[in-house]
């Protein structure tokens, strides 16, 4: 029933920009960590004020980059985008919009280097030491839609199902840059999807969902239950926001 209302919520939410319930604060939540887990320097705060004003003043005398403000105004349209096709089939097309809009407007999207809007043209590997190696520009495509039909054939969804297309489409890295944002909001909707609790991977455990990754093949486990932790901090606020009921004029 939760899960139920939160997708409802969520939907309704977003169509109305409503303030200061679930969809505000997965939207400032999701866009501040999971940029953050790639390098951003906009704060919290920061993050809140261009959600909400469109506008910030800076806290500090740090400057800050404009891909920064541009990614995370980004992300927030995507999440808009990932609430509009929440019961669709994940699809190939569907990844590569999500990309296009995380990225629209940086100065990626100017460099031919990046293929913004498509795949990956130059190889690319996750992390320096521990190095994941992925998929080459020649196979990517394919071994993504490889990944596809074998997630669009299961029978009936599961946390763990989802948690394993996460790890092998991280393993593709099919884009220039965006992966992992990418990867985590199709999370979220395929949770939604599939009525699972969903989540946002705070930037605080970062170590932990990015040891989960590093050491998926060993053992599954370290990153479960990184994302189950991360479940019940997103059902205890979602638990807190919802505690109310709606009449029907």
């Amino acid at each position: 029933m939760l899960i139920s209302k939160i997708k409802k919520e969520l939907i309704s939410q977003s169509k109305s920009k409503f303030k200061g319930n679930i969809y505000h604060y997965s939207q400032v939540n999701f866009a501040y960590n999971s940029n953050k887990i790639e390098g951003s320097h906009l704060t919290e705060d920061e993050t809140e004020e261009i959600f909400a004003t469109n506008s910030f003043i800076p806290k500090s005398n740090d400057s800050i980059k404009i891909d920064d403000l541009m990614e995370m105004k980004n992300h927030f349209r995507l999440f808009d985008y990932t609430l509009d096709i929440i019961d669709e089939p994940l699809s190939k097309e569907i990844i590569i919009e999500m990309n296009k809009i995380l990225k629209e407007n940086t100065t990626d999207e100017e460099n031919p280097r990046y293929n913004v809007g498509g795949f990956k043209i130059v190889p690319n590997k996750i992390g320096l030491i521990n190095v994941i190696n992925t998929s080459s520009p020649q196979n990517v495509e394919k071994d993504l839609d490889h990944l596809l039909e074998e997630y669009n054939q299961l029978k009936k969804v599961t946390l763990e199902d989802i948690i394993d297309f996460h790890y092998h489409f991280e393993c593709l890295h099919p884009f220039g840059d965006g992966n992992g944002r990418v990867g985590r909001m199709i999370m979220f909707k395929e949770c939604l999807k599939n009525n699972i609790m969903p989540f946002i991977v705070l930037d605080r455990d970062k170590p932990f969902y990015m040891r989960g990754l590093k050491k998926y093949r060993e053992d599954k486990m370290f990153l479960i239950d990184t994302i189950k932790h991360e479940q019940d901090i997103y059902e205890m606020v979602a638990k807190e926001m919802l505690n109310f009921e709606l009449k029907d004029k």
